[in-house]
């Protein structure tokens, strides 16, 4: 006999394909999700056909086995509120919610940016304030990008060729991506993950580090 998919397999694919809506309530760290109307209905579509495959209830909906089938319907609602609860990927924020705190310190060609930035810098184990803190001061992009940002996508300041003494990229989503990595495997790999120790690799200028944390602070506030 062919082997049924698990529930909570069944479960996470229905949850990807339909995208569910939930509403949110935080206290503190507490989220407490409240399904809407669409998703309890779809939910109890999902139980009927788990239980029948199951052999706990047959296609009229009548009971076999009232314990086991209680057991499989608290299973559902466990599996289906861990896999919508949003997940802290940073600072106690979501994706979502750290793309947008960075949006909010991202101006001219960098704004709209964030969820680049932040999904990137959790790709790459660096500190997403950092690699936008060094952007803003590498662009001047907190009022109006550099050159280098608009002819090249070139967002920290990177040597290499194709502009000058300077790398050059096909878009701005692969500077970005460029600029993070090389964060993660030349300096935060080899435990240079604050600025005042990247500084002294990364910049000539002595305020670079001071600099840098203003950026930080100000992102954080924002």
């Amino acid at each position: 006999m062919k082997k049924l998919p698990s529930i909570k397999a069944i479960l996470l694919a229905i949850i990807a394909l339909s995208c569910f809506k939930f509403t949110t309530m935080r206290i503190t760290q507490i989220t407490v999700l409240q399904p809407t109307a669409a998703v309890t209905t779809i939910g109890n579509t999902l139980f009927e056909s788990v239980a029948i495959k199951k052999g706990l209830l047959d296609s009229n909906k009548h009971l076999f086995d009232d314990n086991e089938l209680l057991s499989l319907k608290q299973e559902i609602e466990v599996v289906t509120l861990a896999a919508a609860s949003p997940v802290a990927v940073y600072d106690g924020l979501t994706l979502e919610e750290l793309a947008a705190k960075l949006d909010r310190s991202l101006a001219s060609d960098l704004s709209g940016y964030g969820m680049v930035y932040a999904s990137n810098a959790i790709k790459y184990g660096v500190d997403p304030y950092l690699a936008v803190a060094i952007s803003l001061l590498e662009t001047g992009c907190s009022w109006t990008c550099s050159q280098l940002v608009k002819s090249c996508h070139n967002v920290g300041g990177m040597k290499g060729s194709g502009c000058g003494a300077y790398g050059s990229f096909d878009t701005l989503e692969s500077g970005i991506e460029a600029m993070i990595s090389n964060l993660s495997r030349n300096y935060v790999s080899m435990g240079l993950t604050t600025p005042e120790a990247i500084g002294p690799k990364y910049a000539e200028s002595s305020t670079w580090t001071e600099k840098v944390n203003n950026y930080i602070q100000k992102i954080k506030a924002n």
